[in-house]
């Protein structure tokens, strides 16, 4: 039987008045879980015990360094639950169990980093006129809500989560309705760390009811969602509204530039990572590859040859030895089959390998393809159309989230930097070269929030991740920066002068002419 999860509310799991949410396994279409969904009734009730733990300071005023150690031992905490974690996201996201033993591991360090970060934070004391000292403190926003997508359920609660408890907020996530369970994981874990009651809660639900309660709330302080452009776009209105901090980390659709002078191997081997991992369901999948003309064919045929292995080599997400998994749902393998086939059938682009659904039978370990949402590995090249016409191409401009990349080519750098650039999107570029000065020179050209050179998708908890462009968000994730956007300033300053000389220079209206102070 299909097991029934609560919400995490108060330090406790709770019952949501809301509708039952199923779970599936996206690699064999089961229906594996429910989850209860939280109505806005819960939203109402769990925001007033989230404000009432921040207003009572339990967390909010409690002292730096016993924050940091919450942090810590949080780390410790997930560590040892990482074996259960890692075989519940692989169930519910689809992806590939040696991704997950890479990916859910990392997330200690956001913990460790923040915890860092607390024990060496410093208060800036600012220069003034006169006898005054002006220090400044970052204090915590109140209750803050966190949207978490489906492709990366842990690895981006975790990334938000560790900011905003370090800055001493109330969190409240509403994690995908498509993959609640590993989040709502997260409730117990953060309790036994010492983590106050109220000052975490998980809310599942749909983001039509659930999450727009969650946001229009007036005591939502500050708004931080990873999601699609459209659904930012319309949860920034929102927020708005209510003049609440907006953070959002939107769509890509990621250049990748490989320059004649570099590495073949190398730079395909980059592609294959930068495009495939997760099935190319990531904001930064490198999804439009450039290729220097002068060595086009010779790359077609090493990345052929190594997205037809990567095909060769898919199984059931729980085996080890699966290089890919499914699509999150069927609904998401439509919108990757309608791209492709409207590319294709319109002669914009031509299928080199992949451009279709799987529905035999795996060589690796006989997985029925055809019960889960599985698409093959696919490279586009241009079509039979004019050379222009493939950037017309919805392909071309939309992000697929897909197993799905076009490739092109150019004659000069300068080509090779508009075609890059040749998007309303501004997230995550790659560049493979091995000429250093070309790297540096191309870096500062690329219009993205983050460039990688002859590598793909470093993620640090001390590097900051955001877009340049609106369509790919607002604000960034990681550092020092997102500390910060979970608090506030509070500036103090304070008057050491005498009390002789403050009766002489403070007393704007004494009985006598003369100047008066100001500021």
């Amino acid at each position: 039987m299909a097991e029934t999860h609560l919400m995490w509310v108060a330090g406790e799991e709770r019952l949501g008045k809301g509708e039952l949410i199923p779970v599936e396994d996206p690699g064999t279409g089961e229906i594996f879980a429910h989850c209860h969904a939280a109505s806005e009734e819960d939203v109402q009730d769990t925001v007033a015990l989230a404000q009432a733990a921040f207003k009572s300071g339990v967390w909010s005023r409690e002292s730096r360094h016993r924050r940091a150690d919450v942090l810590e031992k949080s780390a410790t905490l997930l560590e040892a639950e990482l074996p259960d974690l890692i075989a519940l996201e692989v169930r519910q996201t689809g992806r590939a169990v040696r991704e997950m033993k890479a990916q859910v591991p990392s997330l200690v360090r956001w913990l460790k980093y923040y915890a860092s970060l607390l024990r060496v934070e410093e208060r800036a004391l600012l220069p003034t006129t006169g006898k005054l000292h002006n220090f400044v403190d970052r204090v915590p926003l109140g209750v803050v809500v966190q949207i978490t997508p489906f492709n990366h359920p842990l690895l981006i609660a975790v990334k938000k989560l560790a900011p905003a408890l370090a800055a001493g907020n109330s969190v409240i996530v509403k994690p995908s309705e498509l993959t609640p369970l590993t989040t709502l994981k997260l409730g117990a874990i953060l309790k036994a760390a010492g983590l106050p009651d109220g000052v975490f809660n998980v809310l599942p639900g749909y983001g039509a009811l659930t999450g727009k309660a969650l946001v229009q709330h007036p005591l939502v302080r500050k708004v931080d969602v990873t999601g699609g452009t459209e659904a930012g776009r319309a949860i920034g209105a929102i927020a708005g509204g209510n003049l609440a901090r907006y953070t959002a980390e939107l769509g890509g659709k990621a250049p990748l530039i490989v320059f004649s002078s570099a590495d073949l191997q190398l730079a395909v081997n980059g592609i294959a990572f930068g495009s495939f991992i997760a099935s190319g369901q990531t904001c930064i999948a490198s999804t439009r590859i450039i290729v220097a003309n002068n060595i086009f064919d010779r790359l077609i045929g090493a990345l052929k040859a190594k997205t037809e292995f990567i095909a060769g080599r898919m199984g059931a997400p729980t085996n080890p030895d699966s290089m890919m998994g499914p699509l999150i749902s069927a609904k998401q393998l439509r919108n990757v089959e309608g791209l492709v086939n409207g590319a294709v059938n319109a002669g914009a682009m031509k299928a080199i390998t992949g451009g279709k659904r799987m529905t035999g039978i795996s060589a690796l370990d006989g997985t029925d393809f055809s019960k889960g949402y599985f698409y093959e590995p696919t490279v586009l090249v241009q079509g039979d159309q004019a050379p222009s016409d493939f950037r017309k191409a919805a392909i071309w401009r939309r992000e697929v989230f897909g197993p799905v990349i076009v490739v092109v080519g150019f004659d000069t750098e300068e080509e090779a930097v508009e075609l890059a650039n040749d998007s309303e999107f501004g997230l995550g570029a790659g560049i493979w070269t091995q000429d250093l000065s070309q790297a540096f020179r191309v870096s500062e050209q690329i219009d993205a929030g983050i460039t990688w050179v002859n590598t793909h998708h470093r993620n640090d908890p001390s590097s900051p991740w955001g877009g340049s462009k609106s369509s790919s968000g607002l604000g960034v994730e990681n550092g020092v920066e997102a500390y910060q956007a979970y608090t506030t300033a509070k500036s103090t300053i304070v008057s050491y002068a005498s009390t002789e000389e403050a009766l002489v220079t403070d007393d704007w209206f004494r009985d006598s002419s003369g100047a008066v102070r100001y500021g």
